[in-house]
């Protein structure tokens, strides 16, 4: 009956932690990357150092930025979409998960398309998508039970939606390669992989974002 409740009604109680976390997460959210602000070129140096240890980054605005899948020399043009908060996930990737993020950077595993996806592009697209996915911008109280079920989450572990960031990337290069997508399928795939994680989400015996059947995709 218990399990039955649940998949049925979401929860609309929001702990005093959960409320706590989630203001600070929406806070992260509304931040925009402002080139100007050195805490942002720092973070931004603090990507290249992570992706790239010991190869010496020439500018903030370089050519060099195209390697990691940055449309231009100019990656502050890239974040609009999703602001501060893609560049933090980024980060949070490749130091916590540091094998899997160079296996997506480098396009290691599997028969790749000739006309692969952006890696750095991709990472922004995917934070947005989350954002969507959770409905954080609504108000405080759970509107959808993805929503319920993210905020118990939160109130485990506060970075849980960097977490969930991580596991959506392996996901999504996943389904990359199981439908043999190119470039022009992006949208077509990020869609197929939100749906996973929903699906994977509202699973009974998943309580924390290491109980996703995907998360073992990291290392």
């Amino acid at each position: 009956m218990k399990g039955s409740a649940l998949t049925s009604h979401p929860n609309s109680f929001v702990s005093k932690l959960q409320e706590e976390r989630l203001n600070r997460l929406r806070h992260r959210m509304k931040v925009y990357f402002d080139g100007s602000r050195p805490d942002h070129q720092e973070a931004l140096r603090a990507l290249w150092s992570a992706t790239y240890p010991g190869k010496e980054l020439h500018g903030l605005i370089s050519d060099q930025w195209k390697e990691m899948g940055w449309q231009g020399r100019d990656p502050s043009t890239d974040f609009r979409g999703a602001g501060f908060i893609s560049l933090e996930n980024l980060l949070f990737f490749a130091k916590t998960f540091s094998t899997s993020f160079q296996c997506l950077l480098k396009k290691q595993g599997g028969n790749r398309s000739t006309w692969e996806y952006p890696f750095a592009v991709a990472g922004v697209n995917i934070t947005f998508m989350i954002m969507q996915m959770l409905d954080l911008d609504a108000s405080v109280k759970p509107r959808t039970f993805i929503r319920s079920v993210f905020l118990q989450m939160l109130s485990e572990n506060e970075w849980a939606f960097d977490l969930l960031y991580c596991v959506a990337f392996v996901v999504m290069d996943k389904q990359w390669l199981e439908k043999n997508a190119t470039y022009m399928e992006f949208n077509e795939v990020l869609k197929s992989t939100r749906t996973q994680l929903e699906r994977e989400l509202l699973m009974d015996d998943v309580l924390r974002i290491e109980d996703m059947p995907s998360f073992t995709l990291l290392c």
